[in-house]
């Protein structure tokens, strides 16, 4: 308990600890290249861009093929679903078959990348092709894919073109969030964060 009387409850963090309570995170679509040269796509939320500069990232394990094709090719495509394509985000998810393929994928609306070699979700409001920059392994069981984003292409109704107007954008094309563990969330609203006065990234 604290000063204010707000009660906590301790943790245990031998154990891992992130689906004890909730959190927003992305939902996007990892895309890869396959062995045998058909594509892949798996779902991922632990993603983000990673600094200020064109990299972004994404957490996997050796045990998935999307991170094995992305070492093998140099290559992966990240696809931000709109909410309509939630359907599609999770048949993506299918698991694989005992050929080693995933049948739902064929059914998927993709397009191939235009720079590097992997798939991308027809109809997702931002598509990024990135060239392997680097693997940072040593999360448990788990690494981090780092790519270096090398094409992006932002759909003409999900553009910002002018910050007054951001609250109507976000409205009228509504994102698609993921709130661990097992949940989504549409989010349809926003508001102007608070900065202080000479605050700078």
């Amino acid at each position: 308990m604290n000063a204010d009387g707000d009660r906590y409850t301790t943790l245990d963090v031998s154990h891992a600890i992130w689906d004890r309570f909730f959190w927003v995170a992305p939902l996007l679509v990892i895309g890869t290249k396959e062995p045998d040269g058909s594509y892949d796509l798996a779902p991922k939320h632990m993603a983000t861009p990673l600094g200020w500069e064109n990299y972004f990232g994404f957490v996997c394990t050796p045990r998935h093929a999307t991170y094995r094709n992305a070492i093998r090719e140099h290559a992966f495509t990240v696809s931000y679903p709109r909410p309509d394509q939630l359907v599609h985000t999770s048949l993506s998810a299918e698991p694989r078959c005992e050929d080693g393929h995933k049948t739902s994928i064929v059914n998927l609306p993709v397009i191939p990348g235009e720079v590097v070699a992997g798939p991308l979700l027809d109809g997702a409001y931002v598509h990024l092709e990135c060239k392997l920059d680097r693997i940072v392994e040593g999360f448990g069981e788990n690494g981090l894919v780092i790519g270096s984003i090398v094409a992006a292409r932002v759909h003409e109704d999900a553009l910002r073109r002018r910050a007054r107007e951001d609250q109507r954008l976000i409205a009228k094309h509504p994102l698609l969030a993921y709130l661990a563990p097992g949940q989504y969330a549409i989010i349809d609203k926003g508001q102007n964060f608070p900065f202080p006065s000479g605050f700078a990234k």
